[in-house]
């Protein structure tokens, strides 16, 4: 993948723009050969140059007539008979979905990733370029925020086996790290104080492991700011209540 890389850098400098790369680039985004974002020795590393080519494919990529009754850049995913579709599901092209996903009626942008197993709901919205672990479950009408712009910034991620709950939002690059449980309404960005009520602990952007979260408040000069409490971790007795049942997956 160097040299694809090295081939996208080199374009964006000398402004030579080369359409099979971009789109060479793209098919390996959505096989799963190569990611927006990856986790490196416990850190998300934001792949820069995927995003580049995605933002070159926006700019270069003429319009057309598309199978959804759309005039597009892209259109829709190749169905590739690994996972569950359900009619009324809208994937753009050049996203990657996982073997035995289950993909509700709901929308997923391009640049994202969805892990093995993984449900989305009804009505869920899966931004560009937000990365989706294994076994989550993305429950009906939830918004994962996606970034394209700035190029650097690190998308949403949000880690294996989590569940996010009916109507909530995770925003702005925040990350979610695996085994954690987001109730309905919940709403997170980059900005909303995150705090940890055994601890009273004060964050941002970052969910930690095993954490179970629910919409709070607290006060400041006299007004009630939103914020998210962490009000207890994770306990097999919550994990059996928010797994998807395995009967579902396949």
């Amino acid at each position: 993948m160097d040299i694809l890389k090295n081939k996208i850098e080199k374009m964006l400098e000398e402004k030579d723009i080369d359409i099979s790369v971009i789109q060479n680039v793209l098919k390996h985004v959505r096989d799963g050969a190569i990611r927006v974002a990856e986790k490196q020795n416990g850190k998300w590393i934001v792949n820069t140059w995927i995003k580049q080519a995605i933002l070159l494919a926006f700019k270069y990529f003429k319009s057309q007539p598309q199978e959804y009754d759309a005039f597009d850049k892209f259109g829709l995913l190749p169905y590739d008979g690994k996972y569950r579709k359900i009619p009324g599901a809208i994937i753009r092209d050049y996203a990657h979905i996982s073997e035995g996903a289950v993909i509700m009626p709901s929308c997923i942008n391009i640049g994202s990733y969805i892990g093995a197993k993984t449900m989305i709901d009804i009505n869920a919205v899966i931004g560009s370029c937000a990365q989706i672990g294994a076994n989550c479950h993305i429950s009906a009408q939830a918004c994962i925020g996606g970034v394209l712009e700035p190029a650097v910034a690190v998308p949403v991620i949000i880690e294996d086996n989590c569940f996010i709950g009916a109507k909530s939002a995770i925003l702005d690059g925040v990350i979610v790290c695996e085994n954690s449980v987001i109730a309905a309404g919940t709403i997170i960005t980059s900005s909303t104080r995150i705090i940890d009520r055994t601890t009273g602990k004060k964050s941002y952007g970052k969910i930690q492991p095993g954490s179970v979260v629910v919409p709070g408040s607290y006060q400041s000069n006299g007004c009630n700011i939103n914020c998210a409490v962490v009000i207890k971790r994770v306990t097999s007795e919550v994990m059996s209540k928010t797994k998807i049942n395995e009967l579902l997956r396949d």
